[in-house]
């Protein structure tokens, strides 16, 4: 069906629910991840029936601002305008420059766990974005340490992505064995005991992922056995680097497409939505907001899978090539924003990292890029990508922000920055 039609049809449920409507040079890149050593809470939820951007949805919650803007709409300016002034609570809440709600066309959604109109695409609606931009990091090295090295996580982060533990290929081996849970569920624990965001990572990448060649229902069944442990899961990479980057050996098995209309991915976006109907769903990548060809590329992708029905709610840019000696924080504004722009989706800084054995160097780095993602209107979350200096990805050895048992300048510049 048509968004246009959609949309117009539900306009006086959402305006009546909310009183008005809400905003909502290439290089060769950083290898993939392989050998990563070193509103209220009430009853309903805002997933929706119908599947599309304008989905309504179930009982209870409260109802507040989400940026969201249906994607593959083409809005009429005058309307768009129109909306958007018979709003001037969201204008408040939402209003970056002048014109963001405006140019936003969004619309106004219910809470976290609200009812009515869900902002994702595809089967079942999709769940509203985390209402505050978090400042999360990672499990520390193949041991799926959390609290470590005398440090308390949770002291400093306020989200986690298990660095290894999610992997399919971590919980399963072979994909018609048993599955291996311990790791997972010390990690889930710990944010349900420590009120932390988890996000997943990840469901399907082409790397470390269980032996032979996997059947369709073998990655159902994964996908399946996670959503159902793992209910409270907010944010999950769905599928992880996408060619050319990294190519599951089982695309064929769940609808081809790779270098063409990318069924495979679409796909599994769609089971992703069907048993993980909760979370925030998002398609990951790097080089995405450093170099404008894979960037383009990357648009590309997500726009083929929205416009096929693929549930992506997010964009994930791992941002791992910050500290390339080319970058500008001009470009990456100006890329970040285009990513945006042209897919309509938020954006996730998926696994920072800023690898410098100099402290002054480092400190520079996030001083300049940091408060740039903080300050996007685009941006909903940040993951920095490890924090033990030593025990880092092994493609940043000298990432970590902890040495010797000390914070190095930029753990500290960044804990005054977020208040913590």
């Amino acid at each position: 069906m048509d968004l246009r039609y959609t949309v117009a049809a539900l306009l006086s449920l959402t305006l009546f629910a909310c009183g008005g409507l809400e905003p909502t040079s290439p290089d060769d890149g950083d290898p993939q991840e392989t050998d990563e050593t070193s509103g209220d809470t009430s009853t309903g939820n805002s997933t929706g029936s119908g599947g599309n951007p304008s989905s309504s949805g179930g009982s209870g919650g409260t109802a507040s601002c989400t940026n969201v803007r249906p994607t593959g709409t083409e809005w009429d300016e005058a309307t768009c305008d129109e909306w958007a002034s018979d709003s001037e609570e969201c204008d408040e809440a939402w209003m970056v420059d002048g014109d963001y709600c405006n140019e936003s066309c969004g619309r106004c959604t219910p809470g976290n766990d609200g009812t009515g109109a869900g902002p994702g695409n595809g089967t079942g609606g999709g769940p509203a974005q985390p209402s505050d931009q978090f400042v999360g990091n990672i499990t520390t090295g193949y041991q799926n340490a959390i609290d470590t090295n005398g440090f308390t996580f949770s002291q400093y982060w306020d989200q986690i992505t298990p660095e290894n533990a999610g992997k399919w290929g971590s919980v399963q081996q072979s994909p018609g064995g048993s599955f291996n849970w311990s790791s997972l569920d010390a990690i889930y624990d710990y944010t349900e005991r420590n009120n932390l965001i988890f996000k997943q990572h990840a469901f399907v990448w082409g790397t470390q992922q269980p032996s032979g060649t996997p059947t369709q229902d073998q990655l159902i069944n994964w996908i399946r056995s996670f959503c159902e442990r793992y209910p409270n899961t907010k944010l999950i990479d769905v599928v992880n680097e996408p060619p050319p980057h990294t190519t599951p050996n089982y695309t064929d098995n769940i609808g081809g497409g790779t270098n063409g209309d990318w069924a495979w991915i679409t796909n599994t976006f769609k089971w992703a939505r069907q048993y993980c109907p909760g979370a925030v769903l998002i398609l990951n990548d790097y080089n995405n907001i450093e170099w404008p060809d894979e960037n383009q590329h990357f648009i590309d992708i997500v726009n083929t899978v929205l416009s096929d029905g693929g549930p992506i709610d997010a964009v994930g840019a791992q941002a791992h090539d910050l500290d390339h000696a080319n970058m500008t924080p001009e470009r990456v504004t100006m890329l970040l924003s285009k990513i945006h722009d042209d897919t309509g989706l938020p954006v996730y800084i998926t696994e920072m990292d800023m690898s410098y054995t100099d402290d002054q160097a480092q400190l520079t780095a996030y001083q300049s890029y940091f408060p740039l993602f903080r300050a996007s209107p685009h941006v909903r979350g940040i993951t920095i990508w490890g924090w033990i200096y030593g025990s880092t990805w092994s493609q940043a050895p000298s990432s970590g922000l902890m040495r010797d048992g000390s914070p190095r300048p930029a753990m500290t510049w960044l804990m005054e920055e977020i208040g913590r």
